[in-house]
């Protein structure tokens, strides 16, 4: 690691979002956990675990292309400030409803639902104020610890959860994430930004939509990170959402405080095996190229899912997600940078929100999907499968279609 990967930091704005942002994940974190081991403690049915997975993340891929005209169309700062206050307002009734013994599953799928959506209508302008906060010089380096930052806050929310829940209750653990969402209304508020030239559009949402789609699929390196990503999230993400009914039924825990304290060591392993990899990838790509670095990561996050699926105990599970958060992590900012510099300013909030339209509509899918094999099958031997489907589609693409694997390493 360099202090290279630090760079962005030190710039004043970055860091007050980054800042922020780090403990909105945690509070997201540790309702997603609580979330999780709710359902399950509840159904005991991994179907309901993926689906309320699904729930948040969904709206993230269907309503990812509307946030990012709005990211285009008007000011990044205010919208995103409406965005979180929305966010705020949602975490809050769920746990309002926990507190009241209202929170059914069904319930609480809905208002993570409704709280996803808010995030997915935002998100893209995060994504796009990117470059305005660092500069393309520094951009690589801001995209990897805004990457670094969700997954530390992966690492620190579910141990806060599982104390939370432990000792308070899964309606302390939804306040917290409530709570958490005020910091970044304070940092958005103290950013100092120049100003931006809004364009002033009045041809509606559907136009500008499909001018994105057609900037992003006549950008080769745009068009093959989006398609990669989309086969990625569909067959590989879902392990992410299947942690809990691996922790609970795969790794057979005999309790729900067992089930509880799995669930953790399992996210909090995945989530520092994330932020190894942020730290050390940057002086990796230096010795051995982006590109053979994000080649070498795509081949490798099938077998790595492979080893974590046939994990049959807590601590080897815990050693086989940590690399695989790693590799999880190298092929997500891999593909992300790839669209942040290569997409045109002025539709990079457009751009951006189709790579997160494939991630965001196909991870669900895929978490439904896998959830109920799960129920079927078990959700160990689902997720060896899934890596096994993953590693033929790899090497499909690399046989067949490998301009779709050239167009996103080659130099920028």
């Amino acid at each position: 690691m360099s202090l290279s990967s630090l760079k962005p930091l030190g710039h004043r704005n970055f860091a007050l979002l980054w800042s922020a942002a780090l403990i909105s994940n945690i509070g997201s974190w540790v309702q997603a956990v609580a979330l999780g081991i709710f359902v399950t403690n509840v159904t005991h049915n991994p179907f309901w675990t993926g689906l309320v997975a699904a729930a948040a993340f969904l709206p993230n891929g269907l309503l990812a292309p509307f946030g990012g005209v709005m990211a285009d169309r008007f000011d990044r700062r205010r919208w995103l400030l409406l965005t979180t206050a929305f966010e705020t307002i949602f975490a809050g009734l769920l746990a309002v409803l926990s507190a009241t013994g209202s929170a059914t599953p069904g319930l609480a799928v809905l208002v993570a639902f409704f709280g996803g959506t808010a995030s997915a209508i935002g998100f893209p302008a995060y994504q796009a104020m990117l470059p305005d906060l660092v500069g393309r010089e520094d951009l690589l380096a801001a995209v990897s610890l805004s990457s670094a930052q969700f997954n530390l806050g992966r690492v620190i929310g579910p141990v806060v959860a599982g104390v939370v829940i432990v000792e308070g209750s899964y309606s302390l653990a939804f306040l917290v994430n409530a709570v958490s969402f005020f910091a970044v209304i304070v940092a958005l508020l103290l950013l100092r930004l120049p100003p931006r030239e809004v364009a002033r559009v009045r041809s509606g949402i559907i136009a500008p939509m499909i001018s994105g789609i057609h900037t992003a699929w006549s950008e080769p390196g745009c068009r093959s990170a989006v398609v990669l990503i989309g086969i990625v999230a569909l067959i590989g993400s879902p392990f992410i959402a299947l942690v809990p009914a691996i922790a609970v039924t795969g790794l057979h825990a005999k309790s729900a405080h067992q089930g509880s304290a799995f669930t953790s060591v399992l996210v909090t392993a995945q989530g520092i095996g994330a932020v190894v990899a942020a730290l050390v990838l940057p002086s990796i790509a230096r010795r051995f190229g982006r590109g053979h670095q994000l080649r070498t990561a795509l081949m490798a996050l099938p077998v790595l899912l492979v080893l974590y699926g046939l994990s049959s105990d807590i601590g080897l599970s815990a050693a086989s997600i940590f690399f695989l958060g790693a590799g999880y992590f190298a092929v997500l900012s891999g593909l992300n940078t790839v669209v942040q510099l290569r997409a045109p300013r002025a539709e990079r909030g457009r751009v951006l929100s189709l790579f997160m339209l494939a991630l965001g509509t196909l991870y669900p899918v895929g978490s439904v999907i896998e959830g109920e094999a799960g129920r079927l099958i078990g959700a160990r031997t689902v997720t060896v499968g899934a890596g096994v489907a993953l590693f033929v589609a790899m090497v499909f693409i690399l046989v067949a279609r490998r301009d779709y694997f050239v167009a996103v390493v080659e130099d920028i």
